[in-house]
């Protein structure tokens, strides 16, 4: 592990500072940051731990949830509003990584996570860009049994791994981030990059920024929704697949969902045509809501080693649905 120094900033502005620095890497609960430098893949010259500067607020209005990004994913998922009024977000919280890095994690850490898979943490450096920039990807003609089905680029097939994240997608949440400019709203669906043509960037942070807070709309109706995990493992494990989905039912006919899905994707990727599609639909009827939601699959790409995603992406997003409507 190289050396580094440590600091803690004493305000806003010492903050902002440091998140400028291209040599300094902010710290909250660690659990991500300090696996990189163990595993030399993060080497900055400068920690700056920003815990002491407040932003864990939870709170509750009638325009709905205000979450500070230095809360704990433990706090966030415990808090009676986000429990009993967002069933979702509540799900996606306890779904992830264990109980004892739940206490420590950040809802802002958890969505600077960097997209990655297998190779980007491998024993030897292999061509990897979102480890070195420009070094390729080994993943594109390797192991893709985890690799994304939309999106993705010969740069990168890789896959993000926030929970929470999919979750936000859903609520058609708003990621406020701070600068000293002032503060800018980053829709939750657009936080996370695409690999495009610079695919060792992870999400739509710039130098100089920070997340201040993130912002969920208010629900007509808290009950309708529902976080699905499908994993190897039920404990300490990332999503082959998963699904948010917030449903309004008219009797047990919909009147509006709201489906994204992880494990599919460098973002949280919105089923929009299936949307579109599930209004008027039967939430009792899984053929009808199977068709409606593979229409969102059109334009999916598999690889060699994920084609079977094709089949257990659309019938997650199917259950996912099926059991926020039953909540109703």
């Amino acid at each position: 592990m190289k050396t580094f120094a440590y600091e803690r900033a004493d305000s806003v502005a010492a903050a902002l500072a440091a998140a400028a620095d291209p040599d300094t890497e902010l710290i909250a609960g660690g659990t991500e940051v300090v696996n990189w430098l163990k595993e030399g893949i993060w080497a900055p010259d400068r920690l700056v731990d920003i815990t002491g500067l407040g932003f864990a607020e939870i709170e509750n209005g009638p325009a709905g949830l205000r979450i500070g990004a230095l809360a704990r994913m433990s706090d966030v998922a415990a808090h009676p509003a986000v429990r009993d009024g967002y069933p979702v977000l509540a799900e996606s919280l306890l779904r992830a990584a264990s109980p004892q890095l739940r206490n420590m994690a950040t809802i802002g850490g958890n969505l600077m996570q960097r997209t990655r898979c297998p190779y980007f943490r491998a024993d030897s450096a292999l061509p990897c860009h979102k480890r070195v920039a420009g070094s390729g990807c080994s993943a594109r003609h390797g192991d893709t049994s985890a690799a994304a089905l939309f999106g993705w680029s010969d740069g990168c097939v890789a896959t993000h791994p926030s929970d929470l994240a999919v979750a936000l997608a859903a609520l058609d949440a708003t990621v406020v981030v701070r600068s000293e400019r002032g503060q800018r709203r980053i829709p939750s669906t657009e936080f996370h990059r695409l690999p495009g043509d610079q695919p060792w960037l992870h999400n739509e942070l710039r130098p100089g920024e920070l997340i201040e807070t993130v912002e969920v709309p208010a629900e007509p109706d808290p009950r309708g929704s529902h976080y699905l995990k499908v994993r190897e493992r039920v404990s300490y494990e990332f999503a082959v697949t998963s699904a948010a989905a917030v449903v309004v039912l008219s009797g047990r006919e919909i009147t509006s969902a709201r489906l994204a899905m992880g494990g599919v994707a460098h973002r949280p990727w919105r089923l929009s045509e299936a949307e579109q599609a599930l209004a008027g639909r039967d939430i009792d009827d899984r053929e009808e809501l199977l068709a409606a939601v593979h229409l969102s699959f059109a334009e999916a790409r598999a690889l060699p080693g994920n084609a079977y995603k094709l089949t257990l992406a659309p019938r997650t997003a199917v259950r996912a649905l099926r059991i926020a409507g039953g909540r109703r």
